[in-house]
């Protein structure tokens, strides 16, 4: 593992991984650019790719192997994320939001594949351009669909207030809409990854430490503990890279369907 590699010089005194060592990745082959993010974030759309390719591009009137998988992803978006927020344009941007889903799904899911061990979502890079996307996304379909004065007035007056209320009101509504919502939007990915993967690299780093490198008697129950709780926190994290999968699309939903649909 990643973490197993991250031991101090000095062989006799146990140090935990920090955040220098675990997310500032050294360029590959010398390309400036080119960093293990960087990669599995192309490796990742590849693998998106090829599977909806492989899945769709001659489906089957009776689904079987991996377009019967693709058609489970693509109902339970349908379902769970689009049709909740954009009703009858659910469809329209089934697209994007499967797209985003499956994308997130398997960076995050890189966090747990041996070798590569890396959560592309756990740096901030990565979730703060698809969120400034639907961001971007947001505001236009708002001003095209309502204009823009209709737009920011239905953000910042809310109709069935009392007016004296949107003096308080009206400058938490633009702050929430234009500035909180695509900072949080983009945070909650990337916190829950950067965190599971410190806590993965801590507690295998811990077991390796204690069962082979400093192996004692004493030592030896901390090393077990170690390695069962990094197997806990994987199936834990295994849940939560396809629960943040599943919010960052619906919240891009949710942001899109609000553009479409003040009333909502």
């Amino acid at each position: 593992m990643t973490a197993l590699t991250l031991l101090a010089a000095d062989p006799d005194k146990f140090t935990p991984p920090t955040p220098q060592e675990l997310f500032e990745l050294a360029p590959i082959a010398g390309i400036g650019w080119l960093t293990k993010p960087v990669l599995l974030a192309i490796l990742s759309s590849i693998i998106v790719i090829a599977f909806c390719w492989s899945a769709f591009s001659k489906p089957k009137l009776v689904p079987r192997g991996i377009q019967n998988v693709a058609e489970i992803g693509y109902t339970f978006v349908r379902d769970q994320v689009a049709r909740p927020f954009l009703g009858k344009d659910a469809d329209r941007w089934m697209g994007l939001l499967l797209t985003l889903f499956f994308l997130i799904w398997v960076w995050n899911l890189m966090g747990v594949v041996p070798v590569l061990q890396f959560p592309v979502a756990s740096h901030i890079a990565f979730p703060a351009i698809l969120a400034l996307t639907i961001y971007v996304l947001k505001i236009y379909l708002g001003i095209k669909h309502q204009g823009a004065i209709g737009y920011f007035k239905n953000m910042m007056f809310p109709p069935g207030v009392p007016k004296a209320m949107y003096i308080l009101l009206s400058p938490l509504e633009f702050a929430s809409n234009m500035i909180l919502a695509p900072f949080t939007h983009a945070v909650r990915l990337f916190a829950n990854m950067f965190a599971g993967h410190m806590l993965l690299a801590f507690f295998s780093l811990v077991g390796f430490w204690f069962l082979f490198e400093q192996l004692t008697p004493l030592g030896a129950p901390i090393g077990v503990l170690g390695v069962v709780m990094t197997i806990v926190f994987t199936a834990l994290e295994l849940l939560i890279q396809f629960l943040q999968a599943f919010l960052f699309a619906m919240l891009a939903a949710m942001y899109i369907g609000g553009a479409l649909h003040p009333e909502h």
